[in-house]
């Protein structure tokens, strides 16, 4: 191992729901010639020990017992490794010791986070010190926010090539998306809204589109919180539940990208419901329900079967424009995208830090900026994503 350490990659929380997912990934995913050096982590070695009995894990993977409230074992957990991937959240609650000891260490660090609240407060305290001690820290490496991070990106790619230029508007919407969202996810929205009631001038960060951006200001972007009408794809649109941590996310990535896209750029995310009085019916069902809350939605830890994660799937479409041009990108996954597909992609992401990055300087990044190109090959070969020009 070119870097030194004891491991390419801890997984820190390996013993909760998606945690074993990306355990289970990593012990049966194999590179030509590299084999992958990692090892499990979290508060509990006995637990660790009987989930890597559990998912027929090697008992030749190491167990670090470590607390995210004990910083000494932070410490000691980032000296040993190039890269930390973290499944624990609330990242509000749980994440900022970890957060800190890479930065201390600087190693890479990738995390399924899809709080700004709290990506705002990591920015602002440790990204001069990551800068510093070249900490690669790379933020929302799960559903929220790859397929639309790198979406984006792929499709300002194809428009630099086919048009000479990026576009300035890009709108993307799901066309379809089958799975469960994962009971991190609810418990992380959860902490945001009890952030805000601690802290109601809290409020001004989370709506801003450009908050996880040094300018923090930018052009009017489209609220995608009401049902819309489509008239030029005849389709009724529905509120997207991600959009807004991916919208911040691809805003970031403009602006660590040295404004690649535009500082004019303007995207917004939403779900095609589809056509006709049905559709506008679909579409007003959505806006009124929220998947995250409710008797059916998952707790932390607890998640779907294996045949429900592999039954589930995505398909996401990008339509960018520069005013006379269009171009349209699509992105798809082949399994269900709170667990199936996310535990996939976070592997990779830091595979892909740890091995095709090395001259990535140090910072706090979003994955398109991060990674761009060499994740999207990644995540294609290795899983189960498509990228392509529609």
């Amino acid at each position: 191992m070119s870097h030194g350490k004891e491991f390419d990659i801890v997984v820190f929380g390996a013993s909760g729901f998606t945690g074993r997912l990306v355990a289970e990934y990593l012990a049966t995913h194999h590179e030509k010639g590299q084999p992958v050096a990692w090892a499990m982590a979290g508060r509990n070695g006995d637990k660790l020990a009987a989930v890597r009995d559990e998912m027929g894990i090697s008992a030749d993977i190491p167990i670090i017992v470590a607390d995210t409230q004990d910083a000494a074992s932070m410490a000691a957990l980032a000296a040993r490794t190039a890269c930390v991937l973290t499944t624990v959240g609330p990242y509000a609650l749980y994440g900022a010791p970890l957060v800190e000891a890479c930065v201390n260490a600087g190693i890479g660090y990738v995390d399924l986070t899809g709080e700004p609240l709290w990506m705002h407060e990591m920015i602002a305290k440790y990204e001069a010190a990551a800068q510093q001690s070249g900490a690669r820290i790379v933020f929302s490496c799960g559903f929220d926010s790859i397929p639309f991070d790198l979406g984006v990106f792929a499709l300002q790619q194809a428009a630099q090539s086919e048009l000479g230029h990026a576009v300035t508007r890009v709108k993307c919407r799901v066309r379809a998306m089958n799975g469960e969202f994962s009971g991190g996810t609810a418990a992380s929205l959860n902490t945001t809204m009890a952030m805000l009631g601690k802290n109601p001038s809290l409020i001004e960060v989370l709506t801003n589109p450009f908050c996880l951006t040094a300018k923090k200001i930018g052009p009017a972007q489209p609220d995608g919180n009401s049902v819309a009408f489509d008239a030029d794809r005849d389709e009724w649109l529905a509120p997207f539940i991600m959009a807004p941590i991916n919208t911040k996310n691809v805003h970031r990535s403009n602006a660590l990208l040295g404004y690649a896209y535009g500082e004019d750029f303007v995207y917004d995310e939403m779900m095609i419901a589809g056509k006709g009085d049905e559709g506008k019916a679909i579409a007003e069902f959505v806006a009124g329900h929220n998947p995250l809350q409710g008797d059916n939605v998952p707790k932390p830890g607890e998640g779907p079967s294996r045949e429900s994660r592999e039954a589930g799937n995505y398909d996401v479409l990008f339509i960018g424009t520069d005013g006379t041009s269009e171009i349209h990108y699509a992105v798809s996954g082949d399994m269900d995208p709170g667990y199936g597909s996310t535990s996939k992609m976070i592997a990779q992401a830091a595979l892909c830090l740890v091995r095709d990055c090395a001259d990535l300087a140090g910072g706090i990044y979003t994955p398109a900026p991060a990674m761009g190109e060499k994740l999207i090959a990644r995540l294609t070969q290795h899983a189960g994503l498509s990228f392509r020009h529609e």
